[in-house]
């Protein structure tokens, strides 16, 4: 068995470099061999050299026709998600995709559905998964030990706004930010979401209504084994990146709270300060996004299943569709109709 996987990145922006550095410098079984983008440039080919990538295109279909590469990591704009997966799996290739998949169900299931039919693995970027943090809540939940789930709460607010450029083409709140709650809730309560009630509101100023979208909100949740559930959401906390988790549960209750620059406490006749969260995603789950990486070489080199699947993929997206839909009618939305 090879002990190393050779990888073709596809899409160089932010998470691209950063997926690219961590599978270079941290991921012992990644061989990231090549990188394509659209927008490949001089700084780009400069990085990849810096990296060790050997080959670097403006065309990702020098990646999906190598056949030395067994696996991609797609990392370009959502809209090319679903037909990248797709082209890969055609070529026989393994797949790590980021989220979301797409945002429309069809083009999901279908990309879902080629997949299957190429054999190939998939695994969705939902990277709190594998957040020290997070993971503990959940395996604490899991083993039984506080009795069964009750109320799930994740508390998940951004430091600050991003760029109204970047706003009105993101598909909204629900399904650009939220969407990661909602993977992160059914993988608390280790059920499915079977209703959602959502309330938005535009109340920073910063212009969020001018593209239909909100900068506040709030999600209630029922799931098929009783729990309730609830998320709160803001754009801007501007104190650091709010990232809690909690599950009340019949028999207790397991919570975390956020991981803090330092953990110095310092105390006086003035009061007791602490650090503030740590800023944004790239710090405070670099650790994750390399565990994560770890876990599909793992899962292609020992032919298992990956740990965020096709359909962990595709439920996140019918809640956000819900919670769109609750939102804009005022009601509470049943999954079963979301299609």
């Amino acid at each position: 068995m090879a002990n190393k996987v050779r990888i073709g990145l596809l899409g160089a922006g932010r998470i691209g470099k950063l997926h690219g550095e961590n599978l270079a410098h941290a991921v012992p079984n990644a061989d990231l061999y090549a990188v394509a983008d659209p927008f490949m440039n001089d700084a780009t080919r400069a990085w990849a050299a810096d990296m060790g990538i050997e080959k670097c295109y403006d065309d990702p279909e020098m990646i999906f026709g190598d056949p030395t590469i067994e696996a991609v990591f797609i990392c370009s704009s959502t809209a090319t998600h679903a037909d990248f997966i797709m082209r890969a799996a055609q070529t026989g290739k393994h797949i790590f995709c980021e989220k979301p998949i797409d945002t429309k169900l069809a083009k999901i299931e279908e990309a879902l559905a080629a997949v299957k039919k190429a054999g190939v693995k998939l695994q969705v970027g939902f990277v709190r998964r594998f957040d020290h943090n997070h993971k503990a809540v959940r395996d604490t939940v899991a083993s039984g030990k506080l009795g069964k789930p009750n109320l799930i709460k994740v508390t998940s607010r951004d430091p600050d706004h991003q760029p109204m450029s970047y706003i009105k083409v993101s598909g909204g709140i629900f399904m650009d930010m939220t969407i990661h709650d909602f993977d992160m809730v059914r993988y608390l309560a280790g059920s499915e979401v079977t209703e959602v009630t959502a309330y938005g509101a535009a109340l920073s100023g910063a212009g969020y209504e001018e593209y239909g979208d909100v900068d506040t909100a709030i999600v209630m949740m029922k799931f098929e084994n009783g729990a309730l559930g609830v998320i709160d959401n803001s754009r801007a906390a501007h104190y650091g990146y709010d990232q809690r988790t909690e599950v009340h549960c019949d028999q207790g209750c397991v919570q975390v709270a956020n991981d803090l620059n330092n953990t110095a406490m310092i105390s006086s006749a003035a009061g007791v300060e602490v650090a503030k969260p740590t800023w944004f995603f790239l710090e405070r789950y670099n650790n994750a996004f390399i565990a994560e990486a770890k876990a599909f070489t793992d899962a292609v080199l020992n032919d298992t299943d990956t740990l965020v699947t096709g359909f962990d993929g595709l439920q996140p997206v019918k809640i956000a569709m819900a919670a769109n839909l609750s939102m804009k009618e005022g009601r509470p939305v049943k999954l079963s109709e979301i299609e």
